[in-house]
């Protein structure tokens, strides 16, 4: 089910990109009230954006755009709005993505794809393990795109091993989609409970939210944990409600598969210009196919690396790296930068820390303080110094680090309000 231009030669994939540029620059300039404003404000003239090259002659668009001039990127009148998504915005209040029809259409098929490109086909069962409700766009178009493919979804829901066991035993699924850390509870329930988990249908799991894969596409410190026990084949993938679009890996595993039909690509320096090739930077889209609230330059927020080589599964798209960091979450910490995944993959490396949470602040000084919260069966001194000189040896600096009740740690992790687990706290008083 490859899509053929995901095979085509890399000049065709990008003619084919700026015919689509063209025709979305059109579509807002048409049925935007805030891009038709915007070009207007920038004196664009989007006939002379022809290239993907050309891209850097506009503005970008920032997530505080959507925020402040919400309904003014829709495109269509309300009555054409089928499903209302919302994601968290930068001011407070969240951000609403209305869909059409067709979006729901282009949302399944990018689902359908992207599946299929994880190995997932028709007669497969998939146990979908994340919430269908709560204006949630992903759980949706994960079901969507099952059942364009004619496969069967079990609708569990997050949480609750016991249940998810119990469907397991009774539906035989073949995948999970899931975040990849409550594997880890399921395996801690089967053992528990004298399940043989690499005697179970499931054969892989979709993983969400979490990265699996270090930047040389390696397994990190959490698959490692996981595939150590349980004999599953797990995919990465990366998405947001945003780009109505996600990349998922192939069973190569090396990066995140784009699909050029439904989004261009770009990852963008400090001023908005594109990094030299093999560099990292701030990821930024343009989609293509979107009626309702299609987005031009849309800087994601999110660090991250393009592999533009040929995949070995025969697709010559560029592929997406492992997150590197939220750009507003860099930390300046002792004059060395970091990002949040780093530490979680220091602090992955230790079995006997059952939860953390890592939190930031702004010191006296105007800079950055990390305090990480930790709970564990062995608050020594000695593990102490242990966890530190680890932290050392990986990332050349040691944080704060506290021992913390893990019933403190557990609500604050897993906020009811919250979709996926919580364990990074930005408290700053100047983010970037």
């Amino acid at each position: 089910m490859i899509p053929k231009i995901e095979l085509d030669a890399k000049a065709e994939i990008k003619s084919f990109q700026e015919q689509k540029l063209q025709e979305v620059l059109h579509y807002v300039n048409t049925n935007s009230p805030f891009y038709s404003s915007f070009f207007a404000k920038n004196n664009i003239d989007i006939a002379s954006i022809k290239t993907i090259e050309d891209l850097t002659l506009l503005p970008v668009t920032s997530k505080e755009d959507l925020q402040k001039h919400n309904d003014d990127f829709l495109c269509v009148p309300k009555n054409k709005i089928i499903d209302y998504a919302t994601t968290s915005g930068t001011l407070g209040e969240p951000v609403t993505f209305g869909l059409t029809d067709d979006d729901l259409d282009r949302l399944a098929y990018n689902e359908a794809i992207s599946f299929d490109c994880a190995g997932i086909k028709e007669g497969d069962v998939v146990q979908l393990m994340t919430t269908i409700d709560r204006r949630f766009m992903a759980g949706l178009a994960y079901f969507l795109g099952l059942r364009k493919m004619k496969v069967g979804v079990i609708r569990v829901g997050a949480g609750i091993p016991e249940l998810q066991w119990d469907s397991i035993m009774k539906y035989k699924p073949t995948y999970l989609i899931t975040v990849p850390s409550f594997l880890l509870k399921m395996i801690e329930y089967a053992e528990q409970h004298n399940i043989d988990i690499n005697n179970s249908s499931v054969k892989g799991a979709i993983c969400i939210g979490e990265p699996i894969r270090n930047q040389d596409f390696t397994s990190n410190t959490l698959c490692k944990k996981i595939t150590d026990k349980w004999k599953i084949k797990l995919f990465s993938t990366y998405a947001s409600t945003e780009m109505s679009t996600a990349f998922t890996e192939c069973s190569h595993g090396v990066g995140g598969h784009h699909h050029p039909e439904l989004i261009i690509v770009e990852v963008l320096d400090e001023n908005n210009n594109p990094v030299s090739n093999g560099e990292s930077g701030e990821l930024t889209f343009t989609t293509l196919g979107i009626e309702a609230m299609p987005l031009i330059r849309f800087k994601t927020g999110d660090v991250v690396q393009l592999h533009t080589d040929s995949c070995l599964c025969g697709r010559n798209t560029l592929r997406v790296g492992p997150v590197i960091g939220r750009k507003q979450h860099m930390i300046k910490y002792k004059g060395t930068t970091l990002y949040p995944p780093a530490m979680n993959d220091v602090l992955n490396d230790f079995t006997a820390i059952e939860n953390y949470i890592i939190e930031i602040t702004t010191n006296d000084l105007g800079t950055d303080e990390i305090l990480i919260k930790i709970a564990t069966q062995n608050p020594t001194a000695v593990f102490l110094q242990e966890l530190k000189d680890h932290f050392r040896a990986k990332l050349r600096v040691t944080p704060k680090i506290e021992f913390t009740a893990n019933e403190v740690l557990i609500p604050l992790i897993f906020n009811p309000n919250s979709r996926k687990p919580i364990r990074f706290y930005d408290n700053r008083k100047n983010i970037l």
